[in-house]
This record gives C-alpha cells, sequence and structure tokens, in this order.
C-alpha cells in the first residue's frame, strides 16, 4: 500500500512524493537513531548523562517551522549533507546550554568561568568540537536506518535569531513545505538542552527509503 503526499510548490507545478505506507516506521527510526546517537557522544565527551526524546515528525510549512523555532536569539549549529537525501540540519541551543556542555568537556582544564557573558577560547574550541560530533552522530544514525553513506560539509556556527536560521537553510526551497524531524537531547540532571531539526530534500529521501527492503 502506498501513501501519496502533495506538495504545491512556490516555483515549481505540483510534486507527488508516493511512500511505501509499511516504510513510515523508517522515520520513526531515523530520528531515534540520529537523536540516540548524538545523546550518546554527548554523554561520552561531556560526562553528562544526557537522553533523547522526539517531539515531532510533521510535513509543515516554511513560515509555520519559523513561527515554531522563534525568534529569540540564539546558537546555531548547521550542517549539510552532501549527498542524498541533501538538504540541512539544525541544532539550537541556548548560550547557557552550550556553556555548560562545554564546561562538561573541558573540565578541570584551563580557567573558566560558567557564570560569566561571552565564551573564552576554550570554550569556543569546546562547542566547536560538541557540534561536529553531534553533527557527525547524527548523520551517522540516519546512514545507518537508511543502508547508505552520507557525506557532510563542515558545521556552521551561527548566532542569531532561530527563525532566520531557517529561513537561510530552507526559505528558498522550491517547494513550501519541508519535513520537519524535531528530536530534543537534554541532560536531566541539568539545564542542558538541544533541540534538533531536520530539512532533508523531500524527493530524494523517499528515493532512498524506496530502496530498503521491508
Amino acid at each position: 500500500m502506498w501513501v501519496a503526499r502533495e506538495l504545491d510548490g512556490t516555483r515549481t507545478s505540483t510534486m507527488s512524493l508516493m511512500i511505501d505506507i509499511r516504510k513510515l516506521g523508517l522515520f520513526n527510526r531515523m530520528a531515534k537513531e540520529g537523536g540516540n546517537t548524538v545523546a550518546d557522544h554527548l554523554s561520552q565527551m561531556t560526562g553528562m548523562e544526557t537522553e533523547m526524546e522526539i517531539t515531532k515528525i510533521n510535513f509543515i510549512d516554511v513560515p509555520d517551522i519559523k513561527t515554531h523555532v522563534g525568534h529569540e536569539e540564539q546558537i546555531g549549529i548547521s550542517i549539510e549533507m552532501t549527498e542524498r537525501p541533501h538538504g540541512h540540519i539544525l541544532f539550537l541551543l541556548e548560550a547557557a546550554s552550550a556553556k555548560e556542555l562545554a564546561h562538561g568537556m573541558i573540565g578541570d582544564m584551563g580557567e573558566t568561568d560558567a557564570s560569566s557573558e561571552g565564551f573564552t577560547d576554550m570554550e569556543r574550541s569546546a562547542i566547536q568540537e560538541i557540534g561536529n560530533i553531534m553533527t557527525s552522530g547524527f548523520i551517522d544514525g540516519w546512514a545507518n536506518v537508511l543502508e547508505t553513506t552520507i557525506d557532510i560539509g563542515t558545521p556552521t556556527f551561527i548566532f542569531g535569531p532561530g527563525s532566520g536560521m531557517v529561513d537561510d537553510l530552507v526559505g528558498d526551497r522550491e517547494a513550501d513545505m519541508a519535513l520537519m524531524f524535531d528530536s530534543r537531547v537534554h541532560a536531566p540532571n541539568s539545564d542542558v538542552d538541544v533541540k534538533v531539526y531536520t530539512f532533508p530534500r523531500l524527493d530524494e529521501l523517499v528515493e532512498l527509503m524506496g530502496e530498503i527492503e521491508v
């Protein structure tokens, strides 16, 4: 049995995506595998117990995604998938969460002040390394489910409104809808909270899913 999803493009004619209903569970597996891989890597790097929670998997209008993400300034780490299913992954976290993760990784090395505003060079370096591990770990989880390899670019670090980051990543898409995997990685015993948004190319993702035996 197949499920058809029609997406009305802003600059193209209607595009139909056919998904074998038996493969819909792959969406959940991708979200869980990617999030759990990130949580495991963060736990190993920082010594903090972290866990993953899937909050939403949905087809959603890009303007609604921007509203959902909000306009508050946050730290963003984005990564581009340079192979199928292409698209981007965006990690969003508050400055306090980024600083706490950095201190979990740095430990007693160097002089840092977790309560100070701004970031030291050592904290910035730790956050960059954490970003590298999170993005590559999430992609590894996806690749395992999709039974493929997915090359990625270099993580980009941004500070600004989350809605602006979403607009930069997917605001120029030919279709005005995107598949949003909305996952959350958090540490129960701290204030660390990382939100993960993924924006794959829908036609290529469905194509990959169609190649998997179920």
